[in-house]
């Protein structure tokens, strides 16, 4: 069975998302049986590739928010990811571009080194003072994932490479009716949305594995964090699974 994941490094719920469906996917009793294909999503493709700010400044600005408020939005983001297990800062981290590092993705699953890349390009991002749109700490997070840093330094070097394979993967998200991230598509058949608890996605890897006729988890019925196509982390509301 494929599970497809489609995310942005630039998405907190996708760096959640991700270690929560890992979760799900080390209770399924077939994990080994399952392949994962991680597959791109830009939330902001029409950023220029130099432009970077920081975050905190950009919920201040693009939200009306009060710095006060943008921090608790960050906080409350950071309480999530930590009640994983991972490492978040709520300040001094800077947001961009991130077309190049899903070429890099790309590079890294034609090498078999996709999923090592992505755990360290988030990491690096949430939790290190390591800014992933810089060229440098891109090549870095490559050969400290496995590849080669001759070509990943060429991937970097040449805007065309892979960049197709990114769009591909875009417009596919389009087809599917995906507007925000994370977003999962297990065997073509199911989709869930956003950040679920790590038990449904167990249930979702069950479901799917049977091959039921099931409606999908995580669309308008059902409240799950989630960053969509204007640059936006929703907050579950209270009551919701966060």
């Amino acid at each position: 069975m494929r599970v497809e994941i489609w995310s942005d490094i630039a998405c907190p719920w996708c760096y959640i998302g991700k270690a929560r469906f890992e979760k799900g996917l080390a209770a399924f009793a077939h994990r080994d049986e399952v392949e994962v294909v991680h597959r791109s999503f830009e939330l902001d493709p029409g950023r220029a590739r130099k432009d970077t700010g920081d975050v905190i400044d950009m919920i201040v600005s693009k939200y009306g928010r009060t710095r006060e408020e943008a921090l608790a939005m960050e906080e409350h983001v950071a309480s999530n990811a930590r009640s994983e297990g991972l490492g978040y800062r709520t300040e001094g981290r800077d947001l961009g571009n991130t077309f190049d590092i899903h070429r890099l993705s790309h590079l890294a699953r034609a090498r078999g080194r996709q999923d090592e890349l992505l755990n360290l390009a988030y990491r690096a991002n949430f939790a290190e003072e390591r800014s992933v749109y810089d060229h440098e700490t891109l090549v870095d997070l490559a050969v400290e994932a496995g590849l080669d840093e001759a070509e990943a330094r060429g991937v970097l070097a040449d805007a065309d490479a892979y960049a197709d394979e990114v769009r591909a993967d875009e417009r596919e998200a389009a087809e599917l009716g995906a507007n925000g991230v994370p977003f999962f598509v297990l065997d073509r058949r199911y989709g869930v949305s956003g950040g679920q608890p790590a038990e449904l996605f167990t249930q979702a890897l069950e479901q799917a594995w049977q091959g039921r006729t099931i409606t999908p988890i995580g669309g308008s019925g059902q409240d799950a964090a989630a960053c969509d196509t204007d640059g936006s982390c929703e907050v579950p509301q209270a009551g919701a699974h966060s």
